[in-house]
C-alpha cells in the first residue's frame, strides 16, 4: 500500500492534486518509495521464506503491466504519469521479489531522477498551457525548447533507451526476471512496450503538431523562466548519468561495460520493443498513419476496461465505503451512539427526575414527618456502628 501496488494502488493518482513540485518529490524519491525501501531493509527476512518473495514477485509485475495499460488512455499528464509511477514501483518490487536487492535499489534510484524530471516537465507546460489535459496542448516544441529537450531525455530513461540510466537497471531486473521467474520476465518485457508508448504518446500530443488548446492570448505560449529550467537541466544530467555508476571504470564500479551491455540478447530484445512502442507512439500520434479514434473504436472493450480504471473504484466505493464503512462500521458507530451514549445520558436525566419527583412527595411540610426521618435516620447510623464495629 505504501508503495501503491495492486490492489492498494488507487490513492496515487488521487494524490495529483497538490502542487506539481510537490507531486515530483512525492512520486519521485520520498513517499512512494518507502514501501520500496522498507522491502529492501527487511530483504533478508523475505528471503527466508521463497513463498514471500515470489508473492512481492508476483505482486509487483502484475503491478507493473496492470498500471501501464490505464496509462496508455489519461489525458491528464499528471495522471500518465502517476499511473507510470505506479508501474515503475511495480517494476522494482519485481526486481525484489526475484532476489534482485541491488537492481531494485538501483531502479529506484534512477527513478526519483527521470521521474522527478517528468513531472517538472509537466508543472512547465501547465505554465505555459495552463492545463494538464494533453489534448489541448501540442505545438510547443518549438515555443518551449528546453522543457522539450529535458522531457525528452526523461522520456527515453524511463522508455529503458541505451545509455539512459533507466536501460541500466531495467535490464538488470529483467535479467534477474529472467533467471528466476521467466513468466514474470515476459509481462516486464510486454511492459517495456506499454512504457515506451505511453511516454511518447504524452510526449507528441504535448510537443507535436499544432498548438490545439484555442487561442494562446490567454496564455502566452512561451519559455519557462530560468529559475524553473536549471532544475529540469539539472534532473536531465542525472537522468543520464547516474545508470552509469555501476559501470566497469567508473567511480570504481565493477558491474558492467559501457558498449558490452548491448551484446546481450536480453537488452537487444528489449531495446526492441522499446523502440516498437515508440514508432507505434509516432505513427498513432505524430505522423496519424493510423487512426487514434478508429483504434479506440476497434478495441473500444478494452479502452472502456483501462479508461474506467478496471472499475476498482467503483468497486472500492460500492463494497468497502457504503458496504462495510458506511452501512456495516458507520451503522454500528451510530447505534452506539444512539442507544449506548445517549441511553446512558437520558438514563441519567430519568434518575434524576424521578429522584426529584420522589424527594418532592417527601416534602410535605410536617414537622411530625420530618421527626421520623431523622428519628430512622439515627437509627441507621447506630446500627451499621453496631454491625460493623
Amino acid at each position: 500500500g505504501k508503495s501503491a501496488q495492486f490492489p492498494l494502488h488507487t490513492w496515487l493518482p488521487d494524490a495529483m492534486e497538490g502542487p506539481t513540485p510537490v507531486s515530483a518529490l512525492i512520486h519521485a524519491a520520498t513517499m512512494v518509495a518507502a514501501g520500496v525501501y522498507l522491502v529492501a531493509r527487511l530483504f533478508p527476512m523475505f528471503a527466508c521464506s521463497p513463498q514471500a518473495m515470489i508473492t512481492v514477485a508476483i505482486i509487483g509485475g502484475f503491478t507493473a503491466i496492470f498500471a501501464a495499460t490505464m496509462g496508455m488512455v489519461m489525458n491528464d499528464i499528471k495522471r500518465v504519469l502517476a499511473y507510470s509511477t505506479i508501474s515503475q514501483l511495480g517494476y522494482m518490487m519485481l526486481g525484489l521479489g526475484v532476489g534482485g536487492l541491488a537492481v531494485g535499489i538501483f531502479h529506484l534510484f534512477n527513478h526519483a531522477f527521470f521521474k522527478a524530471l517528468l513531472f517538472m516537465g509537466a508543472g512547465s507546460v501547465n505554465h505555459a498551457t495552463g492545463t494538464f489535459d494533453i489534448r489541448e496542448m501540442g505545438g510547443l516544441r518549438k515555443a518551449m525548447p528546453w522543457t522539450f529537450a529535458t522531457f525528452l531525455i526523461a522520456s527515453l530513461s524511463i522508455a529503458g533507451i541505451w545509455p539512459l540510466s533507466g536501460f541500466w537497471s531495467k535490464e538488470g531486473i529483467l535479467a534477474h526476471a529472467w533467471a528466476h521467474q521467466p513468466i514474470l520476465f515476459f509481462l516486464a518485457m510486454a511492459t517495456v512496450f506499454l512504457t515506451a508508448f505511453y511516454m511518447f504518446r504524452v510526449l507528441f500530443l504535448t510537443f507535436g503538431g499544432g498548438y490545439r488548446g484555442g487561442s494562446s492570448g490567454a496564455h502566452p505560449l512561451r519559455e519557462s523562466p530560468l529559475v524553473m529550467i536549471l532544475p529540469m537541466v539539472l534532473l536531465a544530467i542525472l537522468s543520464v548519468v547516474s545508470g552509469w555508476l555501476p559501470i566497469s571504470g567508473f567511480l570504481g564500479g565493477e558491474s558492467h561495460g559501457f558498449f558490452s551491455a548491448l551484446a546481450s540478447p536480453m537488452a537487444l530484445v528489449s531495446l526492441l520493443l522499446a523502440g516498437l512502442g515508440i514508432l507505434l507512439a509516432y505513427a498513432i500520434y505524430s505522423k496519424r498513419w493510423l487512426s487514434a479514434e478508429s483504434l479506440r473504436q476497434t478495441f473500444a472493450p478494452l479502452h472502456t476496461l483501462f479508461s474506467r480504471k478496471y472499475w476498482l473504484d467503483e468497486l472500492y466505493e460500492r463494497v468497502f465505503v457504503m458496504r462495510i464503512l458506511v452501512d456495516g462500521l458507520f451503522a454500528a458507530l451510530h447505534w452506539f451512539d444512539d442507544q449506548v451514549v445517549d441511553g446512558a445520558v437520558n438514563g441519567v436525566a430519568d434518575g434524576t427526575v424521578a429522584a426529584g419527583r420522589v424527594i418532592r412527595r417527601l416534602q410535605t411540610g410536617q414537622l411530625q414527618a420530618y421527626g421520623l426521618a431523622i428519628f430512622i435516620g439515627v437509627l441507621a447510623i447506630v446500627a451499621c456502628f453496631l454491625i460493623f464495629g
